[in-house]
């Protein structure tokens, strides 16, 4: 089995939790201090992602949250004040690759199409139904009339797994956890 460097930028009082524990996992408190007021937003969709990543790599039960990295030191989060960059040695079967411009329709949530005449029939489909655009199915007084579109759009989102172009600007990778023998190097601001 091989092993693939990897870059994450994580709050430095995860040099603690590493010290102590001899691992780090993310977990749903991290994101609420990070996104604050739409945290909610980004919790929603990483537990759609955990349940569907888990499928794809198994799910340690002590871990709740994914954590997300880079795949080349120049595309890579640098640190900021307040947090630290890790360059990361890991098995390559505990990455979970996605890409994630694909990633982005989620965070919208948005249909990812299987190509480009899926999108422009899915539009089509769209304005049959007489909706104005693809972004009412999940917010708003009326999303809740939506089901079946937004059913729809939740299962394109598995296309995140599905890599067509292969380059450091599009793909990301997830792993579950930070073990302390992963560290090769830490960045600090």
């Amino acid at each position: 089995m091989s092993n693939v460097r990897l870059w994450t930028r994580q709050d430095e009082r995860s040099l603690e939790e590493l010290k102590k524990n001899k691992v780090f996992v993310n977990k749903e408190k991290y994101i609420r201090l990070q996104y604050e007021d739409i945290a909610d937003h980004f919790i929603e969709l990483y537990k759609w992602f955990v349940k569907e990543a888990s499928k794809k790599v198994p799910k340690p039960d002590y871990v709740s949250m994914p954590i997300w990295c880079s795949i080349s030191k120049e595309n890579m989060y640098r640190p900021i004040e307040g947090s630290v960059c890790y360059e990361l040695e890991v098995p390559e079967d505990e990455v979970i690759y996605i890409d994630g411009q694909k990633w982005d329709y989620v965070l919208n949530h948005l249909y990812i199409p299987k190509d480009e005449k899926d999108h422009e029939e899915y539009l089509k489909e769209l304005k049959l139904k007489g909706f104005k655009n693809e972004f009412e199915f999940f917010v708003g007084s009326n999303a809740h009339f939506f089901t079946n579109e937004k059913k729809k759009i939740i299962e394109s989102w598995i296309r995140i797994f599905e890599i067509e172009e292969w380059n450091i600007f599009r793909v990301q990778a997830n792993i579950w956890q930070i073990k302390e023998e992963y560290v090769k190097e830490i960045y600090y601001p």
